[in-house]
């Protein structure tokens, strides 16, 4: 009697996205693109020592003198640089070993940078799990700006309704504090009493770099200089910072808390990248991938500009919405956005997206 072939099972939705995301990573592991890159990083780290070593040398030599503002600047670039780099540490995306990426994020964040290589990554990791959902990304918090009308008042006035209705333009400006804010956060953290993982190696790299680039800048300077300089240095770090990361995902859909969306399109559909080649690559840390980015948190950097059109033309192939824009274009609607969240803060609306994916199976 001739065997009757077994009917396969009709796989759910769910089977068909994860074989979807598995297929290509098979397909970018057979590209070679998830290999370590320890000779690029290396090279990044000498390059970034000697640069900050030679801006420290600039406060000896230039003392008393307002060329200084400039170095404060330049010290807010290169530090922006150094942040990158932690990041991709944090990331694992430079060492096979997790003990030596850890401690690399912490000699970069914490004693290179002075901020708190801990509270980062607690933050962090939550936004790259659940990129743009309430109550789930801490990069979305209503706070001092709005980011979303979910759960706020119908109706806010006074003060705080013109502020939110202005937000988009502020939005920029305020980026200046956000450095202080950066350091301030990281420093509540390994101090407080939450649960901070190395606490005495975090508080001895964070004191000694933050003690000692006070006293660098106060011994060398006068006061009012010395402010002067720290002004700058803070504010220019903070908004490199903020503009480097607020295209990546600002404008984008929010989801509400109870959205069922597997890992690909949560991370493809909340993401955007920025154009613009190399010089934008290298300005932005090479997270203007950002979809690849958020895809392939492990991959190096240099190797996201290869596996973008692989990325891309996957997305194409499957009906996926893949973003990307140029930088001055993501600008303006990261402003617009933030405009129209504020507008709506007195007439809540819903995003399209949002409403699709509420409560999908």
């Amino acid at each position: 009697m001739e065997a009757i072939a077994a009917t396969p099972p009709e796989t759910t939705p769910r089977e068909r996205q994860v074989s979807e995301f598995t297929a290509l990573t098979r397909t970018v592991r057979d590209a070679g693109l998830m290999r370590r890159r320890h000779g690029y990083y290396w090279t990044r780290f000498v390059v970034l020592t000697g640069t900050l070593a030679g801006l420290v040398a600039a406060v000896v030599l230039l003392g008393d003198s307002w060329w200084q503002l400039a170095v404060a600047a330049a010290m807010a670039l290169v530090l922006g640089q150094v942040m990158f780099l932690g990041h991709d540490a944090a990331h694992r995306q430079i060492f096979t070993s997790g003990r030596w990426n850890d401690w690399a994020s912490l000699v970069i964040a914490n004693l290179y940078a002075g901020m708190s290589y801990g509270w980062w990554q607690h933050k962090h990791s939550r936004h790259h799990a659940k990129p743009n959902q309430v109550d789930a990304d801490p990069d979305i918090d209503n706070g001092v700006l709005v980011f979303h009308t979910d759960g706020l008042p119908a109706v806010r006035t006074g003060a705080k309704a013109w502020f939110a209705k202005r937000q988009g333009w502020l939005f920029f400006p305020l980026l200046l504090l956000e450095g202080l804010n950066l350091h301030i956060s990281g420093v509540k953290t390994i101090f407080g009493r939450g649960e901070v993982k190395r606490r005495p190696v975090e508080m001895a790299f964070v004191t000694l770099r933050l003690g000692g680039y006070l006293a660098l800048v106060f011994w060398f300077m006068p006061v009012g200089l010395a402010f002067a300089f720290l002004g700058v240095q803070l504010g220019l770090f903070g908004l490199y910072m903020g503009a480097v990361f607020a295209p990546n995902h600002k404008g984008m859909p929010i989801v509400p808390p109870d959205a069922k969306i597997d890992f690909l399109r949560r991370q493809v559909l909340m993401s955007r990248n920025v154009s613009g080649g190399r010089m934008v690559e290298e300005f932005m840390g090479g997270l203007n991938y950002q979809i690849e980015h958020h895809l392939f948190p492990s991959m190096a950097r240099p190797h996201l500009r290869h596996v973008r059109p692989i990325v891309r033309e996957f997305c194409q192939s499957r009906g996926i919405h893949y973003t990307e824009t140029t930088m001055l274009r993501s600008y303006g609607i990261v402003i617009e956005y933030l405009n129209r969240v504020g507008l709506a803060a007195r007439d809540p609306f819903q995003c399209p997206l949002t409403l699709e994916y509420r409560s999908a199976r």
